[in-house]
């Protein structure tokens, strides 16, 4: 079985503390990053011993998760296991990037976001730099705010053209047509982003070859809807994957909407869908979701 796993354990500590994020900020005590490490290296060992399927894992922590040394090793053990595909995880890159160098570089990459006031600008730049060196690939990202346009340029300006930029719409911001126009210059992917989705009644590839992971292996079809599935260690979810059409009204989030089977991205994102990156440079295209409110499905 073919099957990407997104894992969001518990850990919700943060170095940066971005205004705009939409996650919980706090800082986790000792004990709860003990319990993350367990939770993780529970997951590990169990991803290790499904050699009978082909997985690929998205770690979407709601904190910085690589500044902690058992992301960096699961990272790193995932990546080698013949049967991962692919091991990949959101970051906002303020951890340091020797470690890669014991990874299948193949098999890993990195989605990056880059925050503009919680980091020197030519410290993330860097980093990508290192990156790159290194044969890591990458994705680098930024939230679609009116502030940061001049930062978004020089970003596109200075990142080596064949690393994508992407941009998210900014949670509760209206965009006119000339300010998205602007955003789109640089990322031509920005219209997916956006508006929301129409999902309702719509088919998902969530449930059914996508599924979602808590810290306790509890399995959800994805980070959106409850609705419990089962769990991963008793092996209780495999009876519920099947194609389901979404629940909810409107997916407006990037780890979402791009498995709606109405949309193209698995096109798009070939072999990049869970860091993010295009099969191809991505251009204006008449594939592009129309202007109007929640478009694209």
């Amino acid at each position: 079985m073919d099957l990407t796993l997104l894992y969001r354990g518990p850990l919700a500590s943060c170095d940066y503390d971005c205004p705009y994020c939409p996650f919980a900020k706090r800082r986790d005590s000792t004990e709860q990053l003990r319990a993350d490490r367990a939770c993780l290296e529970r997951f590990t060992r169990w991803a290790a011993a499904q050699t009978g399927d082909r997985l690929s894992v998205l770690f979407t922590p709601w904190g910085e998760s690589l500044v902690r040394s058992w992301y960096r090793r699961s990272l790193v053990e995932l990546s080698l296991l013949p049967h991962v595909r692919r091991v990949a995880v959101q970051t906002n890159l303020s951890c340091r990037t020797d470690w890669l160098r014991d990874a299948d570089t193949d098999r890993l990459a990195l989605w990056c976001t880059y925050h503009p006031g919680q980091t020197p600008y030519d410290r993330f730049l860097g980093k990508c730099r290192e990156l790159s060196g290194a044969g890591v690939r990458f994705s680098v990202g930024m939230v679609g705010l009116p502030g940061h346009l001049e930062q978004a340029r020089r970003l596109r300006s200075d990142l080596p053209a064949e690393v994508y930029l992407w941009i998210n719409a900014a949670e509760g911001h209206r965009y006119e047509d000339a300010e998205a126009g602007e955003w789109t210059a640089l990322d031509p992917l920005f219209p997916y982003s956006r508006h929301p989705h129409r999902s309702a009644g719509l088919p998902c590839r969530t449930g059914e070859t996508v599924i979602s992971v808590d810290g306790e292996g509890t399995v959800r079809r994805c980070h959106f809807v409850r609705e419990e599935l089962g769990n991963l260690y008793d092996g209780s979810y495999r009876r519920a994957l099947r194609p389901r059409p979404c629940p909810l009204a409107v997916c407006d989030c990037h780890i979402g909407y791009v498995h709606l089977e109405t949309l193209p991205l698995y096109d798009v994102f070939a072999g990049g869908v869970l860091e993010r990156i295009p099969a191809l440079p991505p251009v204006r295209s008449a594939a592009l979701p129309p202007a109007g409110p929640a478009g694209g499905a």
